[in-house]
C-alpha cells in the first residue's frame, strides 16, 4: 500500500476527538492533507481556540500517522500540524431570519439562583479569558436592576456612542461590552415591571452593533425571573453556566436555576464553584464555606463541573478597579481562570456537535 493522502486520511479516521468520541474525519475537522517525501502537513480545525485537548489530539494524530507509515513500509520524519478553529453557530437549525443576532455564533448565559455568589465576576472573567485564547467575545450585562459591568470593566469615564439607531459596544480588555449601567443615571434605582425589563433586555441585545462574535456571554440577573425568560425566547442560547458557592443554602437556589434553564429548554453547560476557598496572602488556603459543595451538587444533578475560583484579594481588587486582565498576572488564579474557560468552551463544543442546542420554545397556559 502506498503511503499517500488516502493512507493519511485512513490513519486520521482512527483518531477520535477526546470529548465528542467521533473520529476527526467524520467530524469534518481535517481540512487539508499534504504528503511529500518523508513529510506530512495537516490542517486540523478545532471547535474552539480554547480547546483543552489540543495537545492530546496532536499526540494522537502523530502516533496514528507514524503507525500508518510503518504499515506501508516507510517512515515519516516531519509531521506539521496547523490548528485552526471554527466556533460553530448555536442552533444551526434556526433560520437566519429568525435569529436576531446572525453574526453571533455562540450565546452563553451565566446565571445563579441567588445574588451575591459572584456571577458577574465569573461572567466578566469568562469573557475576557475566552478572548485571551483568540476568540471574538462580547459581554452583555443583562442585570437590569444591578449592573456590575461599569465598575468591573472600568467604564466610568467611557462615553456611550451610537450609529443611527444602533448602540456601539464598549471595546475594552479585548472584548466588546454593553450594559444598561451606562445608559441610565448610575444612582437611579430601576423600579421596573416585567414588560419594561423585557424591553430593556431586547434593546441591549438586538440594538447593539456586536459585529461578528464567536461568543456572547450574558450576565443574567439573579433568580429565575423575567430577563431569563426573555433571553431564552429571543436568542438561540447555546447553554448556561450556573454559578454557586459551596454552602447548602446557595446550592438550593442553584438547583432552582438549573431547573429553570432546563424547563426553558436551555442546555446547562455546567456548574462553577465561586468563593471555593480563601487564598491568603501567605499562601495558605482556608475553607470558609465548605469547599466542594457545588461540585457535589453538580455530580448529583448529572451536570459537568467546570471548576472553582477562590476568594482572592487580587480578584476582588481587580474587579473593583475595572482591570480584569490583571487577574492573569497571578499564576494560581490564571490557571483557575484558564481552566474554567477551557471547560466552558469544551462543553459548548460538545453541546453544539451533539445537536442539543435547538432554539427553546415555551408554552404558557
Amino acid at each position: 500500500m502506498n503511503f499517500d493522502r488516502d493512507a493519511v486520511e485512513q490513519a486520521l479516521r482512527t483518531v477520535q476527538d477526546p470529548e465528542i468520541h467521533k473520529d476527526l474525519v467524520t467530524l469534518g475537522m481535517v481540512k487539508h492533507i499534504a504528503v511529500g517525501g518523508d513529510a506530512v502537513r495537516l490542517v486540523i480545525e478545532l471547535t474552539t481556540p480554547a480547546c483543552p485537548m489540543k495537545d492530546k489530539i496532536r499526540a494522537d494524530v502523530e502516533a496514528a500517522v507514524h503507525a500508518k507509515a510503518k504499515a506501508c513500509g516507510t517512515t515519516v520524519e516531519t509531521i506539521e500540524i496547523e490548528f485552526t478553529a471554527d466556533v460553530r453557530k448555536a442552533n444551526e437549525k434556526a433560520k437566519d431570519q429568525s435569529n436576531p443576532l446572525p453574526l453571533v455564533k455562540q450565546v452563553i448565559a451565566v446565571g445563579a439562583g441567588k445574588g451575591g455568589v459572584g456571577k458577574s465576576t465569573v461572567a466578566v472573567n469568562l469573557a475576557v479569558g475566552l478572548a485571551r485564547f483568540g476568540s471574538r467575545v462580547g459581554l452583555l450585562d443583562a442585570d437590569i436592576y444591578g449592573p456590575s459591568a461599569p465598575t468591573m470593566l472600568g467604564l466610568d469615564q467611557v462615553g456611550t456612542k451610537a450609529r443611527g439607531n444602533m448602540l456601539l459596544p464598549f471595546e475594552v480588555h479585548g472584548i466588546k461590552a454593553m450594559t444598561i449601567g451606562k445608559l441610565v443615571d448610575p444612582d437611579k434605582a430601576l423600579v421596573w415591571r416585567g414588560p419594561m425589563a423585557h424591553g430593556a433586555f431586547k434593546q441591549l441585545a438586538t440594538q447593539t452593533d456586536w459585529g461578528e462574535l464567536d461568543y456572547l456571554v450574558i450576565d443574567l440577573p439573579p433568580g429565575t425571573g423575567d430577563v431569563a425568560l426573555t433571553m431564552s425566547q429571543l436568542l438561540p442560547v447555546t447553554g448556561a453556566v450556573v454559578v454557586c458557592t459551596p454552602q447548602r443554602v446557595a446550592q438550593d437556589d442553584a438547583r432552582r436555576a438549573v431547573r429553570m434553564f432546563q424547563n426553558l429548554g436551555v442546555e446547562v453547560l455546567g456548574v462553577v464553584e465561586n468563593m471555593s476557598f480563601f487564598a491568603a496572602p501567605d499562601g495558605k488556603e482556608y475553607d470558609l464555606f465548605g469547599r466542594g459543595g457545588a461540585e457535589i451538587m453538580a455530580q448529583t444533578m448529572g451536570l459537568p463541573y467546570l471548576g472553582n475560583l477562590p476568594i482572592h484579594v487580587d480578584l476582588r481588587r481587580n474587579g473593583d478597579e475595572g482591570t480584569p486582565l490583571r487577574n492573569w498576572e497571578v499564576p494560581a488564579m490564571a490557571r483557575s481562570l484558564d481552566g474554567l474557560c477551557q471547560q466552558v468552551a469544551a462543553q459548548v463544543s460538545v453541546a453544539t456537535l451533539a445537536g442539543r442546542t435547538e432554539r427553546p420554545t415555551l408554552t404558557i397556559s
